[in-house]
């Protein structure tokens, strides 16, 4: 049945007893039907006058033609609906080519309206799915158009540059660097939204965030009983990235033996799952970031140079934002007005001494500490103006909050009035747990519930010691 709001349905059908019949009896489902008797008719109601029908029932042969050619000339265009073929006579040839234009079922002619309703019903629950999508790919192609990564810089302006370029592309895969908070993630999902293969699927998968294990599972899946747990066949992400983009973040951090084998997907876009023998055909655009230098991982032995020069066929490094001071100004005012959407503040009014020290500091953490700095003074301001008590920039910042963070060799406390960023917090966790296992990472981890490869990749990132 359709949905409270009446939904479209467009029968096309040159029989009059027969289409009458049909009409009024989908009318009486809760249809609003649009009729048409020819191609031509048909033609002019999808194209011209841009109806949008959520389901197509339509009859094999029409006076001007086969169904199947007007359905195979509107998908180059987008076809719209999940189409329901009525047909007398139809043969496998028309059925098979049907299921290929994306035919959603045939009934043959006269049809059984018990039948015809199951089947509407069907292809309605296929036709608001998909419209769904639809309307989600172009939010997100709206919100990740090129203009998304932000700035006025000579800098900012050869990254749109670059990525309008790449974007125009059809490249197999891409490798995009810079330091932590740049907006790798966000050049990805330009690359996607902005590209040719936006009506895809965009995966992405954090590289660091998972061992070994559990991370190539993720990425290929694995067949029943590949290990302790596998009850049955799992699709990985590679495979849900079929006729999209899969973004592998952090790279750099993916164990050796998991980069031969991934570098053999992005070579012969196929694949084995974990535990399987067959191999699975995919269609997938790859971009992989890292935070980290990849040549100088190489040089050390930690990443394969193969497949490094794979994805480096195409490489977009991102500047610091300390490179680009002059985007602050721009960037400030969307962050401000973002989160005051979100949190339903009314902050308007950024005083002289907030925008000297923001253009004072060096941004570390780039981009994302800015964002970050800018969430917490909007979420905490009591009016119209940007509170300066709130920044918390600098070495003053951080030294005042790790002073607040109290350890008893058992507890660590940890003040919750602004003094800390949640990455300061994470810092002096991690700090704390290495301080009291000796500086091993494995203890630490274990202290933490953490994996090694996890708190290896954070010990690097905020520059803390580490015995291994």
């Amino acid at each position: 049945m359709p949905s409270a709001v009446t939904d479209t349905l467009l029968l096309i059908e040159d029989e009059d007893l027969l289409g009458d019949e049909l009409a009024r009896h989908l009318r009486r489902e809760g249809w609003d039907v649009a009729r048409a008797r020819t191609i031509a008719e048909a033609r002019r109601l999808l194209v011209e006058r841009a109806i949008d029908p959520l389901v197509v029932l339509s009859d094999m042969s029409l006076p001007d033609g086969n169904a199947l050619d007007l359905l195979e000339s509107l998908a180059a265009h987008g076809a719209r609906g999940e189409w329901i073929v009525l047909t007398g006579y139809g043969t496998i040839g028309d059925s098979v080519r049907g299921v290929r234009l994306g035919a959603y079922d045939f009934l043959e002619k006269p049809c059984d309206l018990e039948r015809l309703d199951l089947v509407v019903a069907g292809a309605a629950r296929s036709g608001r799915a998909q419209r769904r999508i639809r309307e989600q790919s172009a939010e997100q192609n709206r919100r990740y158009g090129l203009e998304a990564f932000g700035g006025r810089s000579a800098a900012a302006r050869r990254v749109r540059e670059l990525l309008a370029k790449l974007a125009a592309v059809p490249f197999s895969a891409l490798l995009l660097s810079g330091e932590t908070g740049t907006g790798k993630g966000l050049a990805a999902r330009i690359l996607h939204y902005s590209g040719l293969r936006r009506e895809g699927p965009l995966v992405e998968i954090n590289c660091a965030a998972l061992p070994r294990e559990l991370l190539e599972s993720e990425l290929f899946g694995h067949e029943a009983g590949a290990f302790t747990g596998a009850k049955g066949r799992r699709r990985g992400l590679l495979e849900q990235a079929h006729g999209g983009t899969l973004f592998l973040d952090e790279i750099g951090e993916m164990e050796r033996e998991l980069q031969a084998k991934l570098l053999k997907a992005i070579e012969d876009r196929r694949f084995r799952r974990v535990g399987g023998n067959d191999e699975v055909a995919v269609d997938v655009q790859f971009v992989a970031s890292s935070n980290r230098d990849l040549a100088e991982r190489v040089q050390e032995g930690a990443f394969r140079a193969d497949l490094f020069h794979r994805l480096g066929v195409f490489s977009v490094g991102l500047p610091a934002l300390r490179e680009r001071r002059e985007d602050v100004p721009e960037l400030v005012p969307l962050f401000v007005a973002e989160f005051n959407a979100k949190a339903g503040k009314a902050v308007r009014t950024i005083p002289d001494e907030v925008w000297a020290r923001l253009l004072a500091h060096d941004w570390p953490g780039n981009v994302r500490e800015l964002r970050n700095v800018v969430e917490r003074c909007v979420l905490l301001a009591e009016g119209e103006v940007f509170p300066a008590q709130w920044l918390h920039l600098g070495r003053d910042a951080t030294a005042s909050g790790a002073e607040a963070a109290a350890f008893d060799g058992r507890h660590l406390a940890l003040p919750l009035d602004g003094t800390m960023t949640l990455e300061e917090m994470d810092r002096r966790i991690i700090q704390t747990a290495l301080e009291r296992s000796g500086h091993n990472a494995t203890a630490a981890a274990r202290l933490l519930g953490s994996t090694r490869q996890t708190l290896r990749y954070r010990i690097e990132k905020y520059g803390l010691k580490s015995d291994g």
